[in-house]
Parts: structure tokens; sequence; C-alpha cells
């Protein structure tokens, strides 16, 4: 990318200040090409999300609503967000590590969010992160246009939300208005080279379309024009029935034989809301596109991915898309029409379904709407801009052609086409008159430079997990030995010292940088830093880290212990870090440096390799077991002197850790996993997605023994009567499993297995409270599996005991 000094200004607000950012600017300035640049070389942990499906794609992250797992209706500010009964706001291990690890948070087409969604984001962040501070303290980077497509509210919707937001675009937030986000318009334009072109385009993203511009601009208005079949052309139009109009001329065209898809409809969905035709033909040869994203685990589809059919048959539809080496099979998917409501007690948005739409997740694609063109770029396009009726339609359909010989007009643009919102403009003029400047960005790294130290001797989060310890030994002191006073009031007393010192030492800081223009070239804190770091390395090896190690308690009450382990981990993690920071910037502060710490400091403890900077969102989920795969697939391949992508494919990867298959013939069902590799090495891939599975409390298909496969020298089924004698001399499930380095899991299923022989009782491995609640309650409940058996019970239930329970009905 050439000089620019406004793309070079953002960059350097990006990389080296925490401020949160609105990069604005006309189409084509390189808006996206900046993010792709980001994700490559910044130094940051970033994740990347948009509105829309084509959005995400087209930015290379996931939507906003799957990432942050929200709703889809209206999210008012005193509503809890975990009361809707429509999505899952149960995140896993997976993404609390990822939104706890994030430097940076990038939101594509930030025009098309809706201010309560951009508020929904700030709760999320801040629940997991720091809930005293916007956005959690995470940097938001905001790209976008306001001149070009603007959020979708329906009526229903901003009745709810009009209380609240003076408009409906992302800057009227709660979040955006308390956030101090600096603006940055960038003004070079790439997409288009022709100066006439851009002049055009300037007029009417300004509003001001002059008669002669007009004039010069409709002289590529051909209305009858009909492109050749090969060369290349995509319509875009204002309403879904004028490209249906050009997509049902192409379909005639075909002559290959029709099939008809008839929707199902149930309950109320009005007609104006169908997703797609109700009576919808198609045929072999027919340009489609997805009107929604897949619901299946595999993803293989998302709203906007363009194809073309290759087979039809009554129930379903075979696709082939460009980009893919595969085919899509596509049947029918479902639509649900949702009202909502506020709950005039509790203030809860209630959610209730009304309706339901099922039929295949297709239209014809000959046409689009300009409303899915955004982001999009074009060599040839034939814009029908005619009837333009929202704010930034007709900049939006002109501005993704690259060229003005690449356009064709059907009808002739004026000036009462050009649609513009009032909060936009009056917006956009107290930005211009707010640009930052260089004093502003050397001010912005001063300040976040004295935040990143301030970190490093913040002691305040572990006050929690002390007092909580401290806390429950009081309340059960009779039923919990070890010497918790003797250890952690001492410590208490330490991490109170630490809290006074390292507010004088933020003090001096803020005094010192003063007089200074970058915190990291003052040799003067410097010093300062380095014997800060000796002190708080002493203090915190000495006084808490050495008496920790000493520290070991007992107690029968099975609640109790846990409790007081969850908090004495998440204090060691806590002290882990300190450790890491302490031992990394022993020579000084560098942001650089200090980044990367904090990044790796989320997964210590987790035993999670080593990775290059770079955004950790691309596309899947459980980030922690891809790289623990992708990591064993290089290691058999250098053993084997193979290439990488034989032992599997970068796809096969991303869909293992998608679907989690635990046994072999899931395995096999995993798209390039044939019958020969899975022979190879699938014993070696199941034993690290089982183990990733046991350390998250991950539900598995079946309770094998995966290793058997890979110890040929133990016979079958040795393993579990190794367990069943251990288990005969009077040792507990966890005694075993401790002796015999085993998940406790895995034992149970060993001496359930014996329960038919009699060698084992059902109540040797359940209390006969819990076998008699068991037996009575399971026969009430309905469920699919017992994975969803289990979010039906209480949580006192574990899965081994729903097993033995089960299989006991099974027989009965």
């Amino acid at each position: 990318m050439t000089e620019n000094k406004e793309l070079d200004l953002a960059w350097d607000f990006v990389n080296q200040t925490n401020r949160s950012i609105f990069l604005t600017g006309k189409a084509g300035t390189g808006k996206t090409t900046f993010l792709h640049r980001l994700k490559m070389h910044s130094l940051k942990r970033l994740v990347v999300v948009a509105p829309t499906g084509v959005a995400a794609i087209n930015a290379k992250g996931v939507t906003i609503h799957s990432f942050f797992q929200m709703p889809f209706g209206p999210i008012l500010p005193d509503t809890d967000l975990n009361a809707s009964k429509g999505f899952n706001r149960k995140f896993s291990k997976t993404k609390i590590n990822i939104i706890k690890s994030m430097d940076l948070l990038v939101i594509d087409e930030i025009s098309m969010v809706r201010a309560d969604l951009l508020d929904g984001i700030d709760r999320t962040l801040r629940r997991f992160r720091n809930r005293n501070k916007v956005f959690g303290g995470v940097q938001v980077l905001m790209i976008g246009d306001l001149q070009q497509l603007s959020p979708v509210i329906k009526e229903q919707e901003w009745d709810l939300l009009k209380h609240v937001y003076k408009n409906g675009f992302f800057f009227s937030s709660k979040a955006f208005e308390t956030c101090s986000a600096i603006i940055i318009e960038l003004k070079h334009i790439y997409r288009q080279e022709n100066p006439k072109f851009i002049e055009m385009l300037n007029a009417i993203r300004n509003n001001n379309l002059t008669e002669e511009v007009a004039n010069e601009l409709n002289k590529r208005c051909i209305p009858d024009f009909t492109p050749e079949p090969n060369e290349g052309y995509i319509s875009l139009t204002t309403h879904n029935n004028k490209a249906e109009a050009t997509n049902r001329i192409e379909l005639e065209k075909l002559t290959t034989k029709k099939q008809n898809y008839r929707a199902e409809i149930d309950g109320k969905f009005p007609e104006y809301s169908y997703p797609n035709k109700k009576t919808l033909e198609l045929k072999v040869g027919a340009q489609v596109m997805f009107v929604k994203n897949d619901s299946s685990p595999e993803k293989r589809y998302f709203n906007g991915k363009i194809g073309k059919v290759i087979h039809l048959d009554a129930d379903e539809v075979v696709v082939h898309c460009p980009d893919d080496d595969f085919n899509i099979i596509v049947t029918p998917e479902i639509w649900e029409n949702i009202n909502y409501s506020v709950d005039v007690e509790t203030k809860a948005i209630t959610e209730e379904k009304i309706g339901s739409y099922t039929q295949m997740p297709l239209r014809l694609a000959w046409s689009i709407t300009i409303h899915k063109s955004q982001g999009l770029t074009f060599e040839k396009a034939i814009i029908d801009a005619g009837s333009a009726f929202a704010h930034g339609q007709t900049y939006v359909a002109l501005s993704r052609c690259k060229s003005l010989e690449g356009l064709v007009l059907k009808s002739k643009i004026h000036s009462n086409q050009i649609i513009s919102d009032g909060n936009v403009i009056s917006f956009n003029e107290q930005a211009e008159e707010n640009a930052p400047d260089e004093k502003v960005l050397t001010d912005s790294q001063k300040n976040f430079q004295l935040d990143l130290i301030s970190e490093v001797f913040e002691f305040y989060p572990f006050l929690y997990p002390l007092n909580r310890i401290l806390d429950i030994y009081y309340k059960n002191r009779t039923v919990v030995e070890g010497p918790i006073e003797a250890i952690f009031l001492p410590i208490k007393e330490c991490v109170a010292n630490l809290l006074k010192v390292a507010n004088g030492f933020n003090a001096q800081l803020n005094q010192l940088s003063s007089e200074i223009l970058a915190v990291e070239e003052s040799e003067v804190i410097q010093k300062r830093f380095i014997k800060a770091i000796n002190y708080f390395k002493i203090e915190t090896e000495t006084k808490i880290s050495e008496p920790l190690k000493t520290f070991a308690f007992t107690t029968d009450n099975q609640a109790i212990g846990k409790e007081i382990t969850k908090h004495l981990d998440s204090f060691e993690e806590l002290l882990i870090v300190k450790t890491a920071y302490y031992k990394g910037l022993v020579n000084g502060f560098k942001t650089k440096q200090f980044l990367e710490l904090r990044a790796k400091s989320v997964f210590i403890g987790k035993d999670k390799p080593k990775k290059s900077r770079k955004a950790i969102i691309d596309g899947t989920t459980n980030v922690e077991l891809f790289e623990k795969l992708r990591i064993l697939r290089n290691d058999i391949a250098k053993e084997k002197d193979l290439i990488h992508y034989q032992i599997f494919s970068q796809k096969a990867l991303y869909e293992i850790c998608e679907t989690l298959p635990t046994t072999k013939q899931e395995l096999l069902q995993v798209g390039g996993m044939g019958k020969t590799r899975v022979d190879k090495y699938g014993a070696l891939i199941l034993k690290v997605i089982r183990t990733y599975c046991e350390e998250h409390d991950i539900e598995m298909t079946a309770d094998i023994d995966i290793f058997e496969e890979i110890k040929p020298k133990r016979k079958k089924g040795d393993t579990k009567k190794e367990s069943l004698a251990l288990f005969q001399k009077g040792k507990s499930v966890q005694e075993i499993a401790g002796f015999r380095e085993l998940n406790e899991n895995t034992v149970f299923g060993h001496l359930a297995g014996f329960i038919p022989t009699g060698e084992v009782k059902v109540t040797d491995l359940i209390s006969e409270t819990h076998y008699q609640e068991l037996k009575s309650l399971i026969p009430q409940k309905t469920f699919e599996n017992i994975s969803d058996l289990k979010h039906q019970v209480d949580q006192k239930y574990s899965y081994g005991e729903l097993r033995l329970v089960l299989e006991e009905l099974k027989n009965d």
C-alpha cells in the first residue's frame, strides 16, 4: 500500500495505543486492505467480527452473533441477556480464553451494526474481562462507511429501542459514547482510478449530484443492455422482485428439466417475511445463492455464498461453488418467526415462536440486491438503482464497480434517488472537526504504555480468591484440616502491601511522564521500572510463592474441597502470570514484549504450544485442540518423511475441531479422513481429542479405551481387569484413577463393564439415593441423547451415573 498519512495514523493508533477507533472513508479507500494487513502484521491478538455472514467471510472473520452468542432481537440496557431462551449463552472455555486473551476487537461494516448490538458486545466483554471498563478494557477498531448501508431495524424492534437510543446507528450506543473513540477518515481512493468516476461517486456520497455530473454518469445508461452468457456481468438492483425478474429470464434460457420445491408454513409467517420463494423453481445449471447459514456442524455454506446447481432430486439439491473442492448436498432449512415483547415486571425481553417456514435455503442469483453486495467488488456490473429507497443504497451500488467502463446503468440516476440520513450527516460533521493529530497520538501512546506498566504491578485481582478461601474456611473450619490461616493471612498482608507500593509507583510514573514524550525511551522510567520489578519479584517469591508450595489441606466435604480448590487454582493462575511478567521484563519494559507475555498468560498451565502473533479466530473453534492436532500432524509427517497434508488436510483439521469425533466411526465421517488414514493415524488423533474432551469436561460418544490401539502389547480387557482388581481390594474410583494415572470417568467405565457379570453392583458406583432418584426421574424426561438429559436434571448427577441407570432401565 502506497504512502498514506491517514492510513499510517490509523496503523499507529491501532498498534501503539489502546484507544478505540472508528476508521471510515469512502468506498475503495483501502479499509478492507488495511484490515487484512492488520491481521497479517499486527503485534496484537485480534478477533474480527462483522454483522452479516457475507461481510464476515469477506473480512475473514466470524459474525457478531455467532462469536458473542447474541440474540437477534432488541437488546435493552436493563434486560438480562441470559434470560433469553432463543440462543445459547453458555460460552465454552476456549471462547472465554479467546475473549480474555485478545488485545483488539475489529468490527467490520460497522455502519450496519445497531446501537443496541454494540452495547450487547460491551456487556459481554465486561462479563469476561473488566466489568468497570468500556468493552471490558478491550481496544475496539470499528471499520465502515456511514454513507453506505444502515442497520436494518424492524418497526416492532424500534418501538422497543426508541426509548433508549436517539437513532439506530452504532454511534448512538452507550458504549460508543463512553469509549472516547478517535475517528480517522481515509481520503485516497484505491478501487477506482478514473478521477471523473471518483468525482461522480463523491457527489452521490455527499448528496451533491449536480446536473453536469449526472449527465456524465448517465452516459453509461443502456436500458436494453443484454450481456453475453460468459461476459461475467452481475446485476444489482434495489428490490428482491426486480432481482427475481432477471433470474426468471435466465432460468428460462436453460434447457434442463425444471424441479419445484414448495415451502411448508406453520403458524404465523407473513408473506412479506418469506426468506425466499414459496415455490422455488430450479434447473441444473442455475446460478444460486444460499440465503441461510448452514445449521449443521459442517458449516458448508453461509448466507450469500454463490454456486451452480449440478443435480436435483425431490428432497435435495446438489450445489457446487467455485472455490470449493467438494459438492454441497442441500436439504430444507427452518426459519422461525419470533415475536418480541418486554415483561412489565422483570424487564426481560421475551421471545415467542409464532410460526415457521421450511424451504431449501437457496435462491436464483444471476441478480442480487444492493444490500447483499456491500463489501464486494465487481469488474462488470449492471445496476438498476431507479427505485432506491434507503440511505446509501445508490452509492453502495455504484461504488461496487472498479471502473466506469465496467458499469452499465439500467435507468438514469437522478438526485431524488440519493437518500441521506440527517443523523449521519451531523455525526460526520462533528467527526471531521475533531480529527486526531500527532499530538493526540503521542499522548495516547504514552497513556497506553503507562496503563500496561500499571497492569504489571496490579494485585487487586488477587484479593477475591484470597478472601473466598478464607471465608470458606471460617464458615467450615470444623470440617477443613490444614494451615489455611497460617498461610493465607500473611499472603493477604503481603498483597495489601504490594497494592500500596504499586499505587505509589504509578503516581511517580505519572509525574515523571509529564516531562517526556515516550515512556519506553525514558532512561529514568526504565531504571525505576527495573527496580520495581526486582522488588515485586522478591516479595512475590518469598512471601507468596514459597509459602504456597508448602500448603495442603484435607476435608471430607467434597463440595467445600471443590470450592477451595477452585479459588486456589484461580489464585495460582494469577501468580503464575505475575511470575512470568517479572521474569520476562527483568531487563526493562517493552510494549511488544509485554503484549506477548499477556496473551500467553491466559493459556499458562494449559500446555498450549507457542504460536506466531496473528488473529486467533480464523474460522474455527476449539483453538487449543486445533494447535495440538496441528503439532501432532507435523510430528507424524516429520517421522514418516511425508508432507503434512498427507496425514490429514487443513480442511479436515477444521472439521475435526468443529465436530470433535471420539470414535473411529465418527472420525471416518470427517471429509478427507478415509479408512486408510484412519487405520494409520486414527488412534493417535483420537487420543489427543479424547484427552482434550476429558480436560474440558466435554461429553464423549462412548467410553472406549483408544489407548489399546496404541499399546498393542496389552491384551484387550486387561486394563479393565486391573481397575476391577484394585476395586475389589477396597480402593475407591478416585484412588484407582490416581494410582493408575487415569481419568475418573475412564475408571468408572471400566468398573461399569463388570455389572452384568455380577462382579460389581450398581450401588457400588452410585449412591442408593441417587440410584433411586434417577430410576424415578429419567422415565419422566423426553431427551434425544445423554447430553440433552444431563442439561435437564440436577447438576449433582454425573454422566457416569446417568449412563448406569439408563442401561439398567433399558434392561428392565
